[in-house]
């Protein structure tokens, strides 16, 4: 897969001790989601953009925080939101 500045400077981190394996913003309004992100700038963890909310692009956007790792069992990879690229 392609790189970018953004993922070279947002390396894959170990999950926070406080990790809670739910999207806050989907429970604040009684939403649903289908997979987590967990942004690697600041933790927040939001759902996909297959869920209906899409808040974890929606946090890259607003916060300017473009890279996201998923949360999901096995899988271990990063996305650029703002170059639209992974590794």
């Amino acid at each position: 897969m392609a790189s970018c500045a953004h993922l070279d400077a947002n390396p894959m981190t170990p999950l926070p001790s406080n990790f809670q394996a739910a999207c806050s913003d989907c429970l604040a309004v009684g939403g649903r989601w289908v997979h987590l992100r967990r942004c690697l700038t600041c933790d927040h963890v939001g759902c996909c953009d297959s869920s209906p909310a899409r808040h974890a692009s929606d946090h890259a956007r607003v916060s300017g925080h473009p890279v996201v790792t998923s949360v999901e069992p096995g899988e271990h990879w990063r996305w650029c939101y703002f170059d639209k690229v992974g590794t």
